[in-house]
């Protein structure tokens, strides 16, 4: 009896340790265009993928190398040219 109770309080211990695992935040999604330069600065800091970028800020136009486009100003932070390392991920830029 005294053996069950230990290995059953066990499994429920192993069970219950991985719950926190289960529970991951939802990915931050930043819409319109960008207003705050510190948390932008910040994510870029991480070095995101040109998906993980369009991810996060779905809303603005990302011009990687090679991409084309027009050529008006823009003051809103709504168009982003990155600088990218050489595994293509994102180090850097600037808006247009």
């Amino acid at each position: 009896m005294r053996r069950s109770l230990i290995i059953a309080a066990f499994v429920a211990a192993c069970a219950l340790g991985g719950c926190h695992d289960m529970a991951q935040p939802a990915p931050v999604v930043v819409h319109g265009y960008v207003t705050d330069m510190k948390a932008f600065d910040a994510f870029i800091a991480t070095r995101p993928t040109p998906e993980q970028f369009r991810a996060r800020y779905p809303d603005v136009q990302l011009l990687l190398p090679g991409s084309i486009s027009t050529m008006e100003m823009r003051y809103n932070n709504s168009r982003y040219y990155p600088e990218l390392d050489k595994d293509g991920r994102i180090t850097g830029g600037h808006f247009s």
